[in-house]
């Protein structure tokens, strides 16, 4: 899947490439990869049945994952995507969401980000919002 993006980063495959760096979403049950940078874990809930040694985190940041209540009422319906998208984005706004963004933000500026995260298709994640979120030039 390649797409340009209103940012003007392109996706390929799960990675962004946005400002000579990249953001890659996949799934946290998949084995680490030499090219995944930091490994970070983006979801609310811990992933059933995965071990923080298989996981190979580097860090789990829950403060930027969507609310219980966002991600309950989407409950991954491709139906819901968009205003999803839209609603998170708009969480993504929140004092503390925004600073663990701006985390993210300038610990992608530094090399390779991965988002980690238990859904099964992850272009219909929060990460892959997220993902598109890094990309963008952080808000003046």
């Amino acid at each position: 899947m390649v797409r340009s993006a209103s940012w003007g980063g392109t996706v390929v495959k799960g990675v962004i490439v946005a400002n000579q760096h990249e953001v890659r979403v996949r799934r946290v049950y998949e084995p680490p990869a030499a090219a995944d940078g930091a490994r970070v874990l983006v979801d609310r809930l811990w992933p059933r049945g995965l071990s923080k040694a298989d996981a190979a985190l580097d860090e789990w940041c829950r403060e930027v994952a969507p609310s219980t209540e966002l991600r309950t009422w989407y409950g991954h319906d491709p139906a819901r995507f968009e205003e999803f998208r839209r609603r998170y984005e708009a969480e993504l706004e929140a004092p503390g969401r925004a600073a663990a963004l701006a985390r993210l933000r300038a610990q992608a500026a530094t090399g390779t980000l991965t988002l980690l995260t238990a859904t099964r298709q992850v272009e219909l994640s929060a990460a892959a919002v997220l993902a598109e979120a890094l990309a963008e030039p952080a808000a003046r």
